[in-house]
């Protein structure tokens, strides 16, 4: 029985530890110009221009991510109202007055967990479980998505999954989810982390390498 969801980016589900999950966002800005559309659930990052942008590189990249975009609020020009999506569709899919800031909503907090979904088979639950502590990267393009419902449409790479410091995803658990427990075909669900974040203390991948003991 295939998975009823194979690729729907990076959604947030909990925090590391035992920390209340507030779900919460932090507000920052796209630059109204920007062509580029960023998805729901997509991975975002900072830049000089003190806006955000979309992960430059398709696969999660080595830049620190500042975590995924969960939704935008404009001042639309001709509606003359606020507007809220749950993605940007880039500059020429709306209409921005500019005398106000395209609000952007990022679930920005470095402990943050994410769910996402395995791009092709784990083959069996052993196998899913072997990756957990491992690392990877984004298998379909972290800057993709569906202009229908606004959502991303990346998942984690299973062939990239390996100890690697700078695959930008560590896979911290498997999703129990009845729905989408069928290891012999895409989509089975991880929980992941991002190893290099934007607003974390740590050094960009320190201490990232996986190094695990065969037994106690």
């Amino acid at each position: 029985m295939a998975n009823q969801a194979t690729a729907y980016g990076l959604r947030p589900i909990g925090l590391v530890g035992s920390g209340v999950n507030s779900t919460g966002v932090t507000e920052y800005e796209i630059a109204s110009d920007n062509a580029n559309a960023i998805f729901q659930y997509g991975i975002v990052v900072p830049t000089s221009a003190g806006v955000i942008a979309r992960a430059a590189d398709t696969a999660g990249g080595t830049t620190a991510a500042l975590g995924v975009l969960m939704g935008v609020e404009y001042q639309d020009s001709v509606q003359k109202k606020p507007v809220w999506l749950n993605y940007w569709p880039g500059a020429a899919g709306v209409s921005v007055d500019t005398n106000y800031p395209v609000k952007a909503y990022v679930a920005d907090n470095p402990n943050q967990i994410f769910q996402v979904a395995s791009d092709a088979t784990l083959t069996d639950r052993a196998t899913a479980l072997a990756t957990v502590f491992s690392n990877a990267s984004l298998g379909t393009s972290a800057q993709a998505g569906s202009t229908d419902n606004g959502n991303s449409t990346s998942a984690l790479g299973v062939s990239t999954v390996a100890t690697t410091a700078t695959l930008p995803l560590r896979i911290v658990g498997i999703v129990d989810d009845e729905a989408n427990s069928d290891y012999t075909a895409a989509g089975i669900p991880l929980k992941v982390r991002f190893n290099a974040h934007f607003n974390s203390n740590a050094s960009r991948f320190d201490s990232q390498t996986t190094s695990l003991t065969t037994g106690i």
